[in-house]
């Protein structure tokens, strides 16, 4: 496979960004993107950087190509430490005990000008992993597990 990916990333807990980050070319990933991309979506809580799953980048690359949106993928969450997802449980029944954010492979997520309604149908027409929908809350959760709607 030859070309390259991009995505913008804007962490909403630390106001950080990567704008148009080149992590794949030619079918290999760049380590120095993916290093760049797992502090970004570190535990915000805790500052735990956990490695996260390529794939993610990808999902949301495939994501925001069919949206054809060239605004940043607003992080509402990404990697969640043990502890931190122990804390939020109590706060809230939708926090998964055995939870893909804890694994490094999911994501809360929303695009400015872009409707939940459609992120969430979008990501759920790639059939690349689970997708949440919490309209209250505003964000898609998507992960790269297996295929699954809620």
């Amino acid at each position: 496979m030859s070309g390259e990916r991009a995505i913008s990333l804007f962490n909403l807990h630390t106001g950080e960004e990567l704008d148009d980050l080149t992590y794949w070319i030619d079918g290999e990933y760049l380590p120095d993107s993916l290093e760049r991309f797992n502090w970004l979506l570190r535990d915000h809580r805790t500052d735990e950087v956990h490695s996260m799953d390529p794939a993610l980048f990808d999902l949301v690359h495939a994501i925001t190509s069919r949206l054809c949106s060239s605004d940043p993928v607003q992080i509402i969450s990404g990697y969640r430490s043990p502890e931190t997802n122990r804390a939020l449980r109590k706060q809230s029944s939708g926090v998964a005990s055995n939870s893909l954010h804890m694994a490094g492979k999911a994501l809360d997520i929303r695009v400015e000008g872009c409707g939940l309604e459609n992120l969430k149908k979008t990501a759920k027409s790639l059939r690349a992993g689970g997708v949440g929908y919490y309209p209250k809350s505003r964000f898609v959760h998507i992960d790269t597990g297996r295929v699954r709607y809620w």
